[in-house]
């Protein structure tokens, strides 16, 4: 069994040994559950011959889509591959590998980490796509029904939005947790070793489904609206623009599955950092608990998740009650969250240097930030409060006024996201700060290396308490396109304007939706590259004690060239990106002018 499973041979309790198999058993739970809510939405009527039309178009052009860029990405998966597995000669195993598999020769510890880096960096890529691939099929499949439940219920509309959305959520959570948990499990303290491969494979699908997600996403925005909209003065959706359907197909690619690659990537991530300082931290102070601490938060999450999601349901029909009962769950997953931190902390990390609180309050100043960032952003974008009321109000003076009021709000609400964001990671710190490190220093470990290691782990448990929420966060911003593509769906199969109104009100919440969901997406990316740039970092302080010294200087030259380089490198893909649009959306507005030409 131990030459298997890795983790046993790490002196663990039956505790320990017990809770990481539920950590497990919690993750297979939360794809269980997705599986399960599958089942209820397929079981959920598509409506009349009309709607089902319209949606089979989406549905096809959907699967065109997916399939297309699973071809893309196919061989570049297949090189990288290749290259992690022979990266092994370039980034050798660390201590921790050579010390589990002490039995070979270092030729076959080279090969057993160069095989588990490939097959872990597959697994990240593969997780990432089936999030992104089953996500967005099952948007598809849930925006025909949600438009005809509109028809009689708007409760029941959007109690399935929601729970559409639920899926590809619990899959993001789901496969996280499984992934990290199985590479712990294999690989015990060589872990970080192979979650090497296991985050850039996330990563790696994230790029491609972002960016080209959004590429396709706004070039038929685009297209559609200028053609439509602009040049014969069309309504939103209307059927007699052939480019309505790829705006439909286009609101899932970049919001749906875009996203959720998206989360799914900022997921991976810091679970990868906590457990590499986990295993750094175990290390010098001989607690296993630093290990094992993150992936019992994940599992929690897991299990909040589920209560939160299942618990959204309109109490009534009023068309304001849907933010509330979305915010309500929300808020159920949190406090569950949090409770259950504090009992794990209290009871398991009472022994850590420094007490149990601290890894318990920096957690919870995660949960804490998802939240800010939540009300910050319905603020700023909600029809009910002051900054979208200005909006509003300065359109009684045309577009110039109306553009001006909306970057005023859109540069304000980032600048209160930067001050939450890093206020969150000085608290961080400050839990962190005055560890009593003196009983742990040594010649190999300083104390300025022992505090800098605690920090950042502390950083670390902050993403990742603030990702605990992933499947209420990729609920809320699938819900955005589902609701959106019920909406053209109504507008397309031409549905009383009762249930028009009502798909009208479930849009209106899902662009709020999907703007919180961006928020906590950025705010989640910062944190977990704070957090894996500083485990790299203290890896690379194992083997060389003097690069935390040396540190990153502005005051040498060659540093400042690169801080100016990556400086310019956002404007340089943004330019990429937004002559990819371009591009794109001329050539779309070409076709759809043709198509107008066609007579009937």
């Amino acid at each position: 069994m131990q030459e298997v499973f890795r983790f046993l041979e790490m002196d663990l309790t039956s505790f320990e040994v017990i809770a990481t198999w539920l950590v497990l058993a919690v993750a297979l739970v939360g794809l269980l559950y997705a599986l399960f809510l599958r089942r209820q939405i397929l079981a959920e009527d598509k409506g009349t011959e009309k709607m089902i039309e319209v949606w089979e178009a989406i549905r096809q052009g959907a699967n065109a889509y997916l399939t297309r860029q699973l071809r893309t990405i196919l061989p570049f998966i297949v090189l990288l591959t290749i290259a992690l597995f022979l990266s092994v000669y370039v980034v050798p195993p660390t201590e921790f590998s050579l010390e589990v598999f002490a039995g070979y020769s270092e030729q076959t510890i080279r090969l057993i980490v160069g095989i588990g880096r490939a097959v872990a960096f597959v697994m990240g890529a593969g997780f990432s796509l089936t999030v992104g691939q089953l996500g967005m099929r099952m948007a598809v499949e849930g925006n025909v029904r949600v438009a005809s439940a509109a028809r009689t219920s708007f409760k029941d509309a959007l109690r399935i939005a929601y729970r559409t959305g639920t899926i590809t959520g619990m899959l993001t959570d789901g496969l996280g947790l499984l992934g990290g948990t199985l590479i712990f499990m294999l690989f015990g303290k060589a872990a970080p070793d192979a979650l090497l491969g296991f985050g850039f494979g996330g990563t790696l699908i994230a790029l491609f489904m972002r960016v080209g997600g959004g590429i396709y996403t706004k070039a038929a925005d685009v297209g559609a609206d200028l053609v439509g909209k602009v040049e014969h003065d069309m309504p939103e959706d209307d059927p007699r623009n052939a480019a309505v359907i790829a705006d439909l197909v286009g609101d899932n690619v970049g919001d749906c599955a875009g996203m959720a690659a998206d989360i799914f990537e900022s997921y991976e991530v810091t679970i990868v950092s906590g457990l590499i300082l986990g295993v750094t931290l175990t290390l010098i102070t001989g607690h296993n608990e630093y290990i094992l601490y993150p992936l019992l938060v994940r599992g929690i999450g897991v299990v909040a998740s589920i209560v939160g999601t299942y618990l959204v349901k309109g109490q009534s029909d009023d068309s304001g009650n849907a933010m509330q009962a979305i915010f309500r769950g929300f808020l159920t997953s949190a406090a569950i969250s949090v409770v259950l931190f504090g009992i794990i902390a209290l009871f398991y990390m009472d022994t850590v240097p420094g007490g149990w609180w601290r890894p318990f309050l920096s957690t919870a100043v995660g949960v804490g930030l998802a939240i800010v960032i939540d009300r910050l952003t319905d603020y700023f974008t909600g029809t009910h409060y002051r900054p979208v009321k200005e909006i509003r109000d300065s359109t009684s003076g045309g577009p110039a006024t109306t553009i001006l009021s909306g970057l005023a709000s859109g540069y304000e609400s980032a600048v209160w996201s930067v001050v939450v964001i890093a206020a969150t990671i000085v608290a961080a710190i400050l839990i962190y700060t005055n560890i009593p490190v003196a009983q742990f220093t040594s010649d190999r470990f300083s104390p300025e290396f022992i505090q800098f290691t605690f920090v950042l782990y502390g950083i670390a448990m902050t993403g990742i308490g603030m990702l605990t929420l992933t499947g209420n966060n990729v609920a809320m911003d699938s819900f955005g396109p589902i609701s959106d593509n019920a909406n053209g769906i109504g507008e397309m199969a031409g549905l009383e304007p009762k249930a028009r109104q009502i798909m009208a009100d479930l849009d209106s919440v899902g662009n709020t939706t999907k703007a919180i969901t961006k928020g906590i997406a950025i705010g989640s990316a910062v944190i977990a590259a704070v957090s894996l740039f500083g485990s790299f970092i203290t890896d690379v302080s194992l083997v060389n004690p003097e690069a935390l010294a040396s540190g990153i200087r502005v005051s040498q030259p060659l540093v400042f060239v690169g801080m100016l380089l990556g400086g310019a490198l956002p404007w340089m893909f943004s330019s990429l990106a937004i002559r990819a649009v371009s591009r794109a959306a001329g050539q779309m507005v070409d076709e759809v002018r043709r198509q107008f030409r066609i007579p009937g």
